[in-house]
């Protein structure tokens, strides 16, 4: 099935609440969002808006079923069928993130001693690609982000801050899936390396990738956003004035 040929969203937030329990301050209850509603539909990069705190990346990590949702449904149309992240189990999260979905951050975690560029093409080999093409594709994100060749064989573990950042882009992009989230994925880089990912998200939205972002680049922001959704209203504080 082409999603991008298909007028509903690949990914929908309906009434979504979210609230965090302070375990360490004796149980105490910390509210963060409360009705959240969120689509993005195939060729679209949504771009969340608003300060720090004001729960975007919370947002990314409930999609991604990293924290679970107090109420609310997150539905998440993959090429079979539709799935509601909100409620399923961990295999079907599982399922959803090998299949239907990427998640890149600011940071890379790893296996230890894995050389760059099997790190990278590990995503193609989890969906059965072969090794070699797979690690063809790799080879070519990798020198598309500044990653020199001479370090390929090497583990990312041994790499600058910004080595791994690019690495982390190289391996969360290698994948044609239908939804990607981005969790500020040009932070600490240099100009020619943020042009590199901005023109990577650009590729993927004309592939018809629906993307769901956080970029407080304010230039970064501009060239890939079709949309900004402040995120503020839906903060718990101002439903409570409301």
């Amino acid at each position: 099935m082409n999603l991008s040929m298909d007028n509903r969203p690949v990914l929908a937030l309906r009434s979504v609440d979210k609230t965090f329990s302070m375990h360490l301050q004796g149980g105490q209850r910390l509210p963060v969002l409360r009705g959240l509603e969120l689509t993005v539909h195939a060729g679209e990069c949504v771009v969340l808006g608003g300060s720090s705190g004001a729960g975007k990346s919370t947002i990314l990590k409930m999609i991604y079923g990293n924290y679970a949702v107090d109420r609310g449904s997150i539905l998440l149309r993959t090429r079979d069928a539709e799935v509601d992240l909100a409620t399923a189990g961990p295999r079907s999260v599982l399922a959803a993130r090998r299949d239907s979905m990427g998640y890149v951050s600011q940071f890379l975690r790893c296996v230890p001693r894995v050389p760059a560029l099997q790190v990278v093409a590990e995503p193609l080999r989890e969906r059965g690609i072969p090794a070699e093409a797979a690690e063809e594709r790799a080879a070519g994100l990798l020198a598309r982000l500044s990653i020199p060749e001479r370090l390929w064989t090497l583990p990312p573990a041994t790499f600058s801050g910004g080595e791994q950042q690019r690495v982390n882009i190289a391996r969360g992009f290698i994948a044609d899936l239908p939804l990607l989230l981005l969790d500020e994925p040009t932070a600490s880089l240099d100009g020619p390396n943020r042009d590199a990912v901005v023109q990577l998200i650009a590729e993927k939205r004309d592939h018809g990738t629906a993307m769901l972002g956080i970029f407080h680049d304010a230039a970064v922001r501009e060239a890939v956003a079709d949309r900004v959704l402040p995120v503020e209203r839906f903060s718990a504080s101002a439903a409570a004035v409301v």
